[in-house]
């Protein structure tokens, strides 16, 4: 999955409680992988309708966009 604006392979979305806590993560084969480093039990569910942003340009829309 690329942006489709840039082409960068890495994202983020947001907590749905606290804007300012963000999970990043790639896709590789159509699967997310998250951060080693964050506790999986607090990753929010990804469905096809979640916002997902960019890490490195200002795009961002439904995480279903993404090819």
């Amino acid at each position: 999955m690329k942006c489709p604006t840039c082409g960068c392979e890495r994202f983020y979305i947001k907590d749905a409680d606290d804007e300012y806590e963000i999970y990043e993560f790639t896709t590789s084969n159509g699967n997310l992988e998250f951060d080693n480093t964050l506790d999986t039990q607090n990753i929010p569910e990804v469905s096809t309708e979640v916002e997902t942003f960019c890490d490195k340009c200002a795009w961002h829309g439904r995480f279903g966009i993404l090819k």
